[in-house]
């Protein structure tokens, strides 16, 4: 007979297999081509090879930045860092952010209103079934966050980012 235990097992494991069919197809067409499915695979100033970078991370900073994935909401210090300062890429140290527009979006990650210019880049996002604005260091490629256009003013937009993918240090801005 079934149970709800046996519904909720049955609807993790068919969204577990949803996830990992969107995202192998990309994983396999770059492996396949040598590359890496991240956008730090070439064209940024800072690259290191793979070894490099899991001996420059911590294991939290190496599954954000690199394979692009999520911090768990509320776990990162950064969310309620409100002192004056900037906020860094803990892949390379590029600056992406300034306390000025840090703003308490109640999503549980650090989120901006905009980036310091020329910090960071953005490219489509369709893994997980739906169309989303990825967020990458400008400078090394390290995977941030997300993008979304449900922000205050003046931009109307939220940069929701990894603290896990950032550094903060006081500084007057």
């Amino acid at each position: 007979m079934a149970t709800r235990r046996h519904f909720l097992a049955g609807g993790a494991a068919a969204l577990a297999a949803l996830a990992a069919a969107v995202r192998l197809p990309a994983r396999a067409a770059a492996a396949a081509s040598g590359s890496s499915p991240a956008p730090a695979a070439a064209g940024f100033a800072v690259t290191h090879s793979d070894a490099e970078w899991r001996r420059l991370l911590t294991t939290e900073q190496y599954a954000v930045l690199r394979e692009e994935g999520t911090e768990r909401p509320y776990s990162s210090p950064l969310n309620g860092e409100h002192r004056a300062g900037l906020f860094s890429c803990a892949g390379c140290g590029l600056d992406l952010f300034s306390s000025r527009t840090k703003f308490d979006s109640h999503t549980g990650w650090p989120s901006f209103w905009a980036p310091l210019e020329h910090a960071v880049g953005t490219r489509t996002d369709s893994t997980f079934g739906m169309i989303r604005t990825e967020v990458h260091c400008q400078r090394c490629g390290g995977h941030l966050g997300h993008v979304f256009d449900d922000g205050p003013r003046p931009t109307g937009l939220r940069y929701c980012m990894n603290g896990v993918a950032m550094r903060f240090r006081t500084a007057a801005v």
